[in-house]
């Protein structure tokens, strides 16, 4: 018979709640907890399996009774929000990934029966620069794109994960650098940007992206969770697109910005609560990000199923994106967009 408790945290998310719903289908665990102090969805409700939702935060210091008392053995920490798909209170997230990991990370220090832990993180940590390396490995120098930023909770959050381990160091402990994360059926902030009408982009860039189908990213979570895989690992598909690409494929009409004024843009759209800009992501449009992922493949154990190409393509007829104008006037209206662009800089 199974002995093993697992606890999944983050469980009123998407990836969350499905990573939830898969481990309480599998006959491995003696039993499954999920907690986060919103419920999953009801769709993912209804097929739990064995798996159990109890409603608590992790921030509070009742999570190490939680874990005490069930003796938990293994933990998956996906509660982080490194890229909030609409608008959100920045502080309350900060709240939760950084304090809550603290705390959480601290119960599982005080547990005897805590072996194992994974994380689930983002290659947001290596930020993106003018200066940045073309690929960035696991090894890759650690720097936010800003100091008050999404990743840069996510840089805290690693350096106390390293901090456990050294702590701990009977713990197996996996760190998982996911990609931007798309699909068909996940709100995200870059499913939200390749959605609008009309897309602004940094004029004279044309940013190569690297993305992550999210069933890669819930098969690599089932992974690290059912078997031992320790280390940190950069999780994304093969291939890249650049921005105009993906923007053509999604039939969207290209808005070129010069780069001082898209940080005013961002704050338009997140004062619309229609996407949400960090700097973080507004970087990324302009320089793009490149991981390799060698050591997911031979020393985890996994090559993603999508390529980068394959996951949007599936993003874009999920969503049942359809050209924004008949495509013999799309190149035609992009021009002159470019054109009007470049002469208001100009002035």
């Amino acid at each position: 018979m199974p002995s093993e408790v697992v606890l999944v945290t983050g469980v009123g998310g998407e990836l969350g709640s499905r990573l939830l719903a898969r481990l309480g289908a599998s006959p491995a665990f003696a039993r499954v907890l999920g907690v986060d102090t919103t419920p999953p969805r009801p769709h993912v409700l209804r097929r739990l399996g064995r798996a159990e939702f109890v409603r608590a935060d992790i921030r509070n210091p009742l999570i190490a009774k939680i874990i005490s008392d069930a003796r938990v053995g293994t933990v998956v920490h996906a509660a982080t929000t490194c890229h909030p798909a609409g608008p959100a209170r920045r502080g309350a997230l900060k709240e939760v990934n950084v304090i809550g990991t603290m705390r959480l990370l601290a119960a599982c220090q005080r547990s005897a029966s805590v072996r194992k832990l994974v994380v689930k993180s983002t290659t947001a940590v290596y930020g993106a620069d003018a200066s940045s390396p073309a690929v960035f490995t696991e090894d890759s120098e650690l720097i936010p794109a800003s100091s008050t930023g999404y990743a840069k909770d996510a840089i805290e959050m690693e350096g106390y994960v390293r901090g456990l381990a050294r702590r701990r160091p009977d713990l197996t402990i996996t760190t998982l650098r996911f990609a931007n994360i798309i699909g068909p059926d996940v709100d995200t902030v870059l499913a939200r940007y390749f959605a609008l009408p009309v897309v602004p982009s940094v004029l004279g860039y044309d940013a190569r992206l690297q993305l992550l189908h999210a069933s890669d990213a819930l098969t690599v979570l089932e992974l690290a969770t059912l078997e031992d895989r320790p280390g940190v690992f950069n999780v994304a598909a093969d291939g890249v697109l650049t921005l105009g690409q993906a923007l053509r494929r999604a039939g969207r009409v290209e808005l070129p910005v010069p780069r001082p004024l898209l940080p005013s843009v961002a704050k338009v759209l997140r004062g619309a609560r229609v996407v949400d800009f960090s700097t973080d992501q507004v970087r990324l449009l302009n320089y793009g990000r490149v991981v390799d992922t060698t050591r997911l493949k031979r020393t985890f154990g996994y090559r993603p199923r999508w390529t980068t190409a394959a996951a949007f393509e599936d993003y874009v007829r999920g969503r049942g994106l359809r050209p924004v104008v008949p495509g013999e006037h799309l190149a035609a209206l992009a021009d002159r967009v470019v054109a009007a662009a470049a002469t208001g800089q100009a002035r």
